[in-house]
């Protein structure tokens, strides 16, 4: 009768053991984290553009809580710079790229304060579209490259492409203005 008694303490004693063990493995080893998902849209200033005018373009990067790109003028050169480039058709004139302020912030993987975008992120610039363009349609091919990082770890760097496509109208044809509060006032 004595090895019922054997077996059942047994039995107890596994169960004890993996119990007492459980938090160990699952609070005991940190585990892995991924990059974040950062959606990038892009959007234009009107709903419309005219031959022979400008609009203006944002591309905007939307960064979860807790996790930061490096700006577009990190204070490292090794730093993977957030960089963005514009693709347009023939006699499409592209603007330079306004990049917004940097953050400056002190992370526990560096002794050094970085230069950071955290949360909405907006990269604005204008597209001229010439008088004579011939298409209905404007389609611009932005892409994005950036760095991101949680406060602890820095991720691979990746690139976004995102695509942004503007009717094309007369010169004379009515335009209504949309996305104001991605593309500043006036275009």
């Amino acid at each position: 009768m004595k090895f019922p008694t054997i077996k059942f303490n047994l039995l107890r004693l596994t169960i004890a053991f993996v119990l007492l063990n459980v938090p160990v493995v699952l609070y005991g080893t940190p585990a892995p984290q991924s990059a974040p998902n950062i959606g990038v849209n892009g959007y234009a200033s009107t709903d419309k553009v005219q031959r022979g005018r400008l609009v203006q373009v944002a591309v905007v990067m939307d960064i979860p809580r807790g996790y930061h790109v490096n700006s577009n003028r990190p204070l490292e050169s090794f730093l993977k710079a957030t960089q963005l480039k514009i693709e347009s058709p023939g006699g499409v004139r592209v603007g330079l790229i306004a990049y917004p302020r940097a953050l400056i912030r002190k992370f526990s993987f560096s002794k050094d304060k970085l230069s950071v975008y955290e949360g909405r992120v907006v990269l604005r610039f204008n597209v001229t579209v010439p008088a004579n363009f011939g298409s209905r349609s404007l389609e611009l091919k932005a892409k994005l490259n950036y760095q991101s990082c949680s406060d602890a770890l820095c991720f691979p760097p990746q690139s976004r492409e995102v695509k942004v496509e503007i009717p094309v109208v007369g010169a004379n044809e009515a335009v209504k203005r949309i996305n104001g509060e991605y593309c500043g006032r006036g275009r």
